[in-house]
């Protein structure tokens, strides 16, 4: 895989705000662990798992942001693994890292916020 591609594609989709695009790269077992979730719940947990749970999250977050816009700033790769580093919502910088499983799916990811 092509990291810088992959990079791409993943901030072309999220900026579209199609959620149905933005979930195509992700298997459904995922599981995604970020400090946005603990925010949105008050601090009762930070990770999801499943594609419906995650969907749910995520549509939140768009209905909530419609002006959401991510900026690429680098991207990095690992074994089975990606790193992006951008300009997230709220002008934070983010950095995910994005664990694949063998059907080139993100099985997992960690988010980390400045």
């Amino acid at each position: 895989m092509n990291h810088h591609e992959f990079a791409q594609m993943w901030i072309n989709a999220w900026n579209s705000h199609d959620l149905e695009d933005i979930l195509s790269h992700y298997s459904d077992d995922i599981e995604i662990t970020t400090p946005m979730i603990a925010l949105a719940t008050g601090g009762k947990e930070s990770s999801l798992k499943g594609k419906e749970a995650v969907r749910e999250y995520w549509r939140k977050a768009l209905d909530k942001f419609p002006d959401l816009h991510f900026d690429l700033i680098h991207s990095t790769a690992g074994v089975d693994s990606v790193a992006l580093f951008y300009k997230s919502i709220m002008d934070k910088h983010a950095v995910e890292v994005m664990f694949f499983n063998e059907e080139g799916k993100i099985s997992r990811m960690y988010a980390h916020y400045d």
